[in-house]
């Protein structure tokens, strides 16, 4: 799938909506006209490796109201992580509530579109989420739960100073 250029493009100058800023990114909330960016990262085969394969059409849009329904209800979700230098959306990042064994947990979440890996996008969007949670929310701890075979998005969580705490 191609993407135009305007979708999504915006400068920090023009988000009003930003929860978090860092030298290079913007965290703000999904919206619907995110859509057609999250199809090309959700709908990737090789993005998706770890979530048991691509999404349809119909898992995108559960996907993306499932973030609309926890912002309504938390405050928190996965936010749209947009690079400053281009307003071009990268991936998403953010906190959500997830079960874990016996009770639920504070996740700092993250998935990028694969042409943004290896710059260091998912690692400083998901250091921006772990001091959010500790100086905002106050949480007294967040995790990720990240399968046992995925070692990208374990040595990011390690990045930051998680450490496998249940395995």
């Amino acid at each position: 799938m191609t993407i135009p250029n305007q979708i999504n493009r915006l400068t920090a100058e023009q988000d009003d909506t930003a929860i978090l800023e860092t030298d290079r990114l913007i965290l703000r909330p999904l919206t619907w006209a995110d859509r057609p960016v999250l199809c090309a990262i959700l709908q990737d085969a090789k993005t998706m490796t770890y979530y048991n394969g691509a999404f349809d059409e119909a898992m995108t849009d559960e996907w993306l109201q499932r973030q609309l329904d926890r912002y309504e209800t938390f405050g928190i979700g996965l936010w749209a992580v947009i690079r400053k230098s281009d307003g071009e959306l990268t991936g998403q990042c953010g906190l959500t509530w997830q079960p874990w064994k016996d009770r639920d947990v504070l996740e700092i979440g993250y998935l990028f579109n694969r042409h943004f890996w290896h710059q260091g996008y998912a690692r400083e969007a998901a250091a921006a989420c772990r001091d959010y949670a500790f100086d905002v929310l106050q949480a007294d701890e967040v995790c990720s739960i990240i399968r046992d075979t995925n070692l990208p998005s374990q040595n990011v969580a390690r990045s930051i100073g998680m450490e496998p705490a249940d395995q």
